[in-house]
Formats: C-alpha cells, sequence, structure tokens
C-alpha cells in the first residue's frame, strides 16, 4: 500500500476585468449612463479587443512560468468579474486574442466577487475595485488595489517575474506599526530589540509568499523564475526581527531593502518590480510612477479611511 502523494505546488491568483484590461471607456458609460447603456456598450463592442491593463504585463507573465515549470495550470489566473456573462464575453475573448491561458471564471453580474476568491483556492486577489478588496482582506485573503504605473504596455524582455512587499501590515501584522505610530520611533525601535527573537506575527501576504517560496523551490536558487524583495522603511536596529522572523518561517526573500525611512520608488524601480504591495497611500502613489503598484487597505494606516 502506497502513501498519499504529495500534493503538487501552485500558484493561483485571482483578477478583476478591470484590473486585467483598460475598460476606461465602457467604466465610464456605465458610471453615468448606467446598466442597460453599458450592457448594450459591451455587446456592441464585444468583438473589439481590449488593450492592457495595469495588470495585464504581470499576468502574461505569471501564465508563462508555466513552460519554465513544464506542466500546463501550475500558474493558474482566474477572472473574477462584477459583469454578467453576456457582458463578459468580450473580457474572456480579449484575454484569449491576447494569448493568455484563462480557462476559469466567476461573472457576478454586478454582485461583489470576492466570496470566490477562496473557492478556487486563490492565494492574491486583484481588483481595480477597493470595496471589494476590503471585503477579500476581511475574509482573510490576500488582495490589493490595483494601481496603474506610468506605463501599461506589455513588458518584453526578461521573463522573471519580479514581485515587492512592503513589511509591516502587508507580510506582517501592523502590530509593530500601530506601536510606532502611538508611541515614536524610540520606543518602537526599543520593542522591537527587546523582541528580535520574537517572531513577528504573519500579515494578510504571509500565505501568498509562502505558495511564491514553494515554486521557487522547484528551481536552483539561481535559475528561479520568480523573484522577491522586502521593501522596507525600516532600518537598524528594527531589521534583526524581520530577518529573524523570515529565518522562522522558512521562507527566502531574495533581496531585502532596509531603506531607514528613504522614498521607495526609486529601489523599486531599481529592482525592476512587476508589482509591489504596501499598505499606504502615500507609498502606493510615489511607487505608481515607477512600477505597477497594488495598494493594501488593511491595518493602522487604513483605519481612518474605511
Amino acid at each position: 500500500m502506497t502513501g498519499a502523494q504529495p500534493k503538487a505546488v501552485r500558484l493561483i491568483v485571482a483578477i478583476s476585468s478591470r484590473a486585467l484590461f483598460d475598460l476606461s471607456e465602457s467604466h465610464r458609460v456605465f458610471e453615468t449612463e448606467g446598466v442597460d447603456a453599458y450592457r448594450a456598450y459591451q455587446v456592441a463592442h464585444e468583438n473589439d479587443i481590449l488593450e492592457p491593463g495595469v495588470a495585464f504585463p504581470l499576468v502574461r507573465k505569471l501564465i508563462s512560468l508555466n513552460t519554465a515549470l513544464g506542466e500546463r495550470g501550475r500558474v493558474e489566473v482566474i477572472l473574477l468579474s462584477r459583469n454578467s456573462s453576456d457582458t463578459g464575453l468580450r473580457v474572456l475573448t480579449s484575454a484569449h486574442r491576447h494569448g493568455l491561458d484563462i480557462t476559469r471564471a466567476a461573472f457576478t453580474g454586478g454582485a461583489s466577487p470576492y466570496r470566490y476568491v477562496a473557492a478556487f483556492g486563490a492565494h492574491l486577489f486583484l481588483s481595480a475595485d477597493p470595496n471589494d478588496v476590503r471585503l477579500a482582506l476581511s475574509a482573510g485573503c490576500a488582495a490589493a488595489t490595483v494601481r496603474s504605473a506610468a506605463s501599461t504596455a506589455a513588458a518584453v524582455g526578461d521573463p522573471q517575474v519580479r514581485i515587492a512587499f512592503d513589511g509591516d501590515a502587508v507580510l506582517f501584522s501592523d502590530d509593530a506599526e500601530r506601536l510606532y505610530r502611538e508611541e515614536g520611533l524610540a520606543v518602537f525601535n526599543a520593542s522591537e530589540t527587546a523582541s528580535a527573537y520574537e517572531p513577528l506575527p504573519g500579515g494578510p501576504f504571509k500565505g501568498f509568499l509562502v505558495a511564491i517560496h514553494q515554486l521557487q523551490n522547484l528551481f536552483p536558487a539561481e535559475a528561479a523564475p520568480l523573484r522577491t524583495a522586502l521593501v522596507t522603511a525600516r532600518g537598524a536596529p528594527s531589521h534583526e526581527r524581520v530577518v529573524r522572523t523570515l529565518r522562522a518561517w522558512d521562507i527566502r526573500i531574495d533581496e531585502a531593502l532596509f531603506l531607514g525611512g528613504l522614498a521607495k520608488s526609486s529601489f523599486l524601480e531599481a529592482f525592476d518590480a512587476d508589482i509591489f504591495f504596501d499598505d499606504q497611500e502615500i507609498h502606493c502613489d510615489e511607487a505608481r510612477r515607477h512600477v505597477a503598484t497594488g495598494h493594501v487597505p488593511h491595518g493602522v494606516a487604513n483605519e481612518a479611511a474605511k
């Protein structure tokens, strides 16, 4: 009698239609003229292929990872859309015409699709709708509101996927960030130094990072098709707890940038990030000038905005 076979390592990303494609014109029709006019517009233009949106280059590179993995579907992108199946036809047709291997989708007819993030087993949900993102985060799913970069043209060249993360309130909980805001830098540094050997609690993107790490482990470290970076405002001495936390999680971060309060945007550009995730809107607004950015509306920095 043989034992159970190990579960195949997979990475599943759910994405909204407005994050994947440029739907600005049809969305304008929806907001100004209503649902019926929107449906008529989409049906009338369903043979017009949509232009790439902010997350299109990332999605194309993610799907292309299956070539390196030698197995279709090991990395999967699922479309979650507020469109009906009727109005969503244009979206799936556009995906296939652009060569995107997307076979699974949920069209919810105006309802929030966040409930299907967990049902599909997705490790990440990217959307242009902040409310859907908040609902997904509240349900325990990693989610971010995509912010457009200076250019949404599909990138060519290096096929390696490069993903950058902020630390507190993204990979880690917001406990330390909350202390910093309430008590100041000196108390924060003293607390982090005293807790250097105590791993930080996980944040909403820990599971997504774990899934990436599992894929990376299928390759030699120098040849992995995904590369990660931690880009944090932390500096010494608070860096030590972060390093020890990742060690305790048994997760490799390829690059760790402890900026000690410096602006992140030029470092993200140097890393050549395909996307960067941060909980603070001010950092996202700066980063989006250089790279595609996902705002994670989680933690103390976003409590006033709820």
